[in-house]
């Protein structure tokens, strides 16, 4: 496989998906990642933690539909052209 613009627009958009499908109940509270986990109080820096968690919620709220939208088109890509 050649290293192509595709092959990278290819790669981001598999990242987007794994980040998508992450289930909070089911997966993140189990290694310690949960809702309650990562909340300081107010005035408080954020810590790593906090800051992935909200990147992943944010990642699942905001990229829901485009996300469907650009795994559609890469379907149809790689049916079309191989």
């Amino acid at each position: 496989m050649a290293f192509t613009l595709y092959s990278l627009i290819q790669t981001a958009i598999l990242c987007t998906n794994a980040i998508a499908v992450l289930h909070e109940e089911r997966f993140l509270s189990k290694i310690g990642w949960g809702v309650d986990q990562g909340v300081g109080g107010f005035g408080d820096d954020p810590g790593i933690k906090a800051q992935v968690l909200t990147l992943i919620r944010s990642v699942r709220t905001v990229m829901r539909v485009p996300l469907i939208i650009v795994n559609s088109a890469c379907i149809v890509l790689l049916l079309l052209f191989g």
